[in-house]
């Protein structure tokens, strides 16, 4: 029996869930749904994007699927919190092309490991009208504890085993000269993984013109996040891209995409991404065959 935490969320992540909830009753798995609430309703209903009982109920299941939130003015994202409550701080983008759905190239298939709790994701923001400041942290502890999640994975793939750095180095000499120097440290215990780093604005342009080139990207929050939604477009866009938030303790799975208020309610919404982001936590929780089915279907 495995506890599962639902929170559905905003517009389509209602929908989205629904087709996820379906897949795991049809299964030969025996499932527990814990249902939590999140997101802009929740904000209007309770006066919070998270509340804390839903952070207690993610904290005591084996894992959490999220659907999607609208953003909330004035309100701190409710998924960016719920990850850093339960310390999952790295977040997996795997993109991969599927036949039968058009790719920029074929045979792409690479994962994006982004640190998950850092960066300018920090949300420390403060100033007035006429200047704002928004502090960029990065800690050396951070830096290294995603590196090595990139090295584990580059030998499990078991593909090319290389995993590349994406920096600004050049221009943040003192934050992302910190995370690249931790990146090299780490490649000292993997001496069979290949590694290489890249400032982000070459690899936004390599991803387009040579996605073939990747096995495992690993970057800071921002860098990370901005990759892997152009990296979806090349494989068939949000709708397709699944991804995964890991910590020591907790794991949290949601869609890329947002909750999309515009086709709300017009059941037009893609499960796809909601449905891998489900075969992704049933990998994580050991199902790895049933993953596999569903990944193939």
């Amino acid at each position: 029996m495995y506890d599962i935490a639902i929170i559905s969320g905003d517009g389509i992540g209602k929908e989205v869930m629904e087709s996820a909830e379906f897949l795991l009753d049809k299964l030969d798995l025996n499932f527990n749904f814990k249902y939590g609430e999140a997101g802009f309703e929740c904000f209007n209903k309770n006066g919070t994007t998270l509340p804390e009982e839903t952070v207690k109920i993610a904290k005591s299941c084996d894992a959490t699927l999220f659907g999607a939130s609208t953003s909330t003015p004035g309100q701190p994202s409710p998924i960016i919190n719920l990850r850093k409550k339960l310390n999952a701080y790295a977040n997996l983008r795997p993109i991969k092309s599927y036949k039968g759905v058009k790719s920029i190239k074929d045979n792409i298939d690479f994962i994006i490991v982004r640190e998950n709790t850092e960066g300018l994701y920090s949300q420390i923001e403060y100033g007035d009208d006429c200047q704002v400041i928004a502090e960029r942290v990065i800690t050396r502890k951070a830096s290294e504890k995603i590196s090595d999640i990139a090295f584990k994975l580059a030998k499990r793939r078991n593909k090319q085993k290389k995993v590349t750095c994406v920096h600004k180095s050049n221009v943040l000499k003192k934050t992302d000269g910190v995370f690249k120097e931790s990146f090299y440290n780490i490649a000292k215990k993997y001496p069979e993984v290949k590694t290489e780093d890249f400032y982000v604005d070459a690899t936004a342009m390599y991803l387009i013109t040579n996605p073939q080139n990747f096995d495992v990207i690993v970057s800071t929050n921002l860098f990370g996040d901005i990759l892997s939604d152009e990296s979806a477009g090349l494989v068939g866009g949000l709708g397709l891209a699944p991804s995964g938030n890991l910590g020591d303790e907790n794991a949290l799975f949601e869609p890329v995409h947002g909750s999309a208020p515009d086709i709300a309610g017009k059941g037009i919404a893609n499960p796809c991404s909601m449905i891998l982001s489900t075969a992704m936590m049933l990998d994580y929780l050991g199902e790895k065959e049933t993953a596999l089915k569903i990944n193939k279907a």
